[in-house]
């Protein structure tokens, strides 16, 4: 059994999203981003399908041109190689669930 929680150490970056890996499973990794007022993800695509689910905040997630507001509670799939974008409108926390195939590291190159 693997346990962690979303809210242990929850430390905001001034200058851009914070990405941590939460836990990582035989199956798929789970990170937590957390974003600023007015923090963003650039427009990217992930090479395997993800889950989002907004565990606090307020964000305008766009999928291939159209904006969609996601608040709290909000719950997500999105297949591999749909362009995306996530932008804050509040202090937000977001949950990512990852194919394990695919790298924290991507992730991290598409924060502003």
């Amino acid at each position: 059994m693997i346990s962690t929680n979303l809210y242990n150490n929850l430390e905001f970056n001034d200058d851009k999203p914070a990405v941590s890996v939460l836990l990582q499973t035989a199956f798929s990794k789970e990170i937590r981003v957390l974003l600023k007022k007015g923090q963003s993800m650039k427009e990217h695509k992930a090479p395997k399908p993800i889950v989002i689910e907004i565990f606090e905040g307020e964000i305008d997630f766009g999928v291939e041109g159209t904006t969609h507001t996601l608040k709290k509670g909000d719950l997500l799939t999105l297949d591999s190689n749909v362009p995306h974008d996530l932008f804050a409108k509040i202090d937000s926390i977001v949950r990512l669930t990852l194919s394990i195939q695919d790298s924290v590291e991507r992730v991290e190159h598409v924060i502003e």
